[in-house]
């Protein structure tokens, strides 16, 4: 088991230390690690008031849109749940020491990418690559 690693609330990665050593990891860690908190935190709440608005509406047009509040309130919440399994994911590829590098070449994913997108398993000339060929095929 690794031990823990101490980093200040303040720190921040920077391109001129060693790439995804244990301080970088950490600070990664930490950030999934709140952002799938907030998450779960969002999910709770809707769920508390989706049960809270369970009511019968007598006027229709208040009912409908009522009903389309909810339907994208679920989507939503849908999207999350599919943000949270990233996330889950990223966490399993710090544990396995694969964090940070693309999974198309190998090569190290920028910190400034990892900061704005911690889930991302592509370096950006990586993902554009994916995308041209996705557009390619689906105008095909």
């Amino acid at each position: 088991m690794k031990a823990e690693v101490f980093i200040s609330d303040d720190y921040q990665p920077a391109e001129d230390e060693p790439f995804m050593n244990d301080r970088q990891l950490e600070f990664f860690r930490r950030k999934l690690l709140e952002w799938r908190s907030d998450l779960l935190e969002d999910t709770r709440d809707t769920i508390e008031g989706m049960k809270d608005q369970t009511r019968n509406i007598p006027d229709v047009v208040d009912r409908a849109s009522e009903e389309t509040d909810r339907a994208l309130e679920l989507r939503t919440r849908d999207r999350q749940r599919k943000l949270v399994s990233k996330i889950d994911a990223a966490l399993r590829r710090i544990d396995e020491g694969e964090f940070g590098y693309c999974e198309m070449t190998g090569e190290p994913i920028s910190i400034k990418r990892l900061k704005a997108r911690p889930i991302a398993t592509m370096s950006l000339e990586a993902q554009e690559r994916h995308e041209r060929r996705e557009k390619v095929h689906r105008d095909t």
